[in-house]
């Protein structure tokens, strides 16, 4: 009997839960370790509500018990519900065979796993601005600030130090200066348009001549357009390209007398469909001669100046690009103002070939200052050791 799976209580012989392999609940009985001559074999139908268990008898003689559950399907509540499996307590009974064998037979009821269905719901958060990300424009229109650089404001203060004394070539020989303010308004338009047609790849001294001479031969529509192509190149001689200038210069005027009766576009777009006007052109002269400011003029100065000092969030290779990335982050109040500075601070200290590093007060905080600087240093001190040795 110790090697038996059973236990005699109260004249009855109780079979071990364990036996069964099953999960159970808490025993009151003292439980064996399992019997290797108890053979036990579950079969489940997954398709069917019942649940069938074959127990072979101890004595090998004896046929198998088969049990059949009964249907619980009336049990089950909801088919979302997760359920257990729940052991109902063991049946003994004698069998009737042969007193001195006995069994023992198992009623187990179960109850279907049912499936559960996830449901999500999609939540939209929306984070609200601060006011770090707005700055407010002379328009008095948010716009939303994206990039800007951390030291412009120090760099544009230190420029307008520099620029104080307003004695560039810029200042004195601009367009606007060179042209005749006491003419008729589509007359100084055209003056105006000319001048910038002509300070391309130009010193402002040389373009400023050439306007002088254009003035005294008479520097309207009519009179531009009656004059030989010759004699027009040698009044507008030395600017650059002066020979494609002439040509171009002949074009306009034509279409401004055809289509705009002597007078200039007062857009931008139109102001580019001309022969020989480009972006920066229009723009100044949106600014100069229509008083409108509808954008930044960005020569060779203003691109080359805007790259040093790191006001473009990625280098630049042409004036528009650089246009394109000062007006993302400069505020508009600045527009007007940024290309005369950085012109004539262009002209005088921050030139192309041999900057004044030295001499700027933005050379600490500009990344061109500060190599030129250091660089400089290193080469006056090879000097004096030259002269030392």
């Amino acid at each position: 009997m110790e090697d038996s799976p059973y236990f005699q209580q109260n004249n009855k012989v109780t079979r071990s839960k364990l036996s069964l392999g099953r999960p159970t609940v808490s025993n009151q009985i003292l439980q064996p370790s399992l019997s290797k001559k108890l053979q036990v074999k579950i079969k489940e139908e997954p398709v069917d509500d019942s649940y069938v268990e074959t127990i072979s008898s101890v004595n090998q003689g004896r046929p198998e018990q088969l049990v059949k559950c009964e249907n619980i399907s009336s049990v089950i509540k909801s088919e979302t519900d997760v359920k257990e499996i729940k052991q109902e307590p063991l049946e003994c009974y004698h069998d009737n065979k042969d007193s001195g064998a006995m069994t023992t037979k198992t009623v187990l009821k179960t109850r279907k796993r049912g499936k559960q269905v996830i449901q999500y719901e999609t939540v939209s958060v929306k984070s609200e601005p601060t006011d770090t990300d707005f700055q407010t424009t002379s328009d008095d229109n948010r716009k939303k600030i994206k990039w800007e650089p951390p030291l412009w404001k120090t760099h544009l203060e230190n420029i307008i130090e520099m620029r104080k004394a307003w004695n560039a070539p810029v200042d004195t020989m601009g367009c606007d200066e060179i042209s005749d303010r006491h003419s008729k308004p589509e007359v100084y338009r055209y003056q105006v348009l000319l001048s910038l047609m002509l300070s391309s790849q130009t010193k402002d001294q040389v373009t400023s001549a050439a306007i002088s001479r254009l003035r005294s031969h008479g520097c309207t529509v009519d009179n531009i357009l009656n004059t030989p192509d010759d004699q027009l190149g040698k009044l507008i001689y030395p600017v650059g390209f002066w020979k494609k200038k002439v040509i171009y210069i002949k074009k306009t005027s034509a279409i401004l007398k055809d289509e705009y009766k002597s007078d200039i576009p007062n857009t931008v777009q139109d102001l580019c469909k001309l022969p020989g006007v480009g972006p920066k052109m229009a723009y100044l002269t949106m600014k100069c001669a229509w008083d409108q400011v509808v954008g930044i003029g960005v020569d060779t100065h203003v691109h080359r100046i805007s790259n040093w000092l790191g006001w473009v969030k990625k280098p630049t290779k042409v004036p528009e690009q650089t246009r394109i990335a000062l007006e993302e982050w400069l505020p508009r109040e600045y527009w007007g103002k940024i290309d005369l500075l950085l012109v004539g601070f262009g002209q005088q200290i921050c030139t192309a070939s041999k900057p004044m590093c030295a001499t700027c007060l933005n050379q600490q905080i500009c990344a061109v200052g500060r190599a030129n600087v250091k660089t400089s240093k290193v080469k006056q001190e090879q000097i004096k050791i030259k002269e030392e040795s």
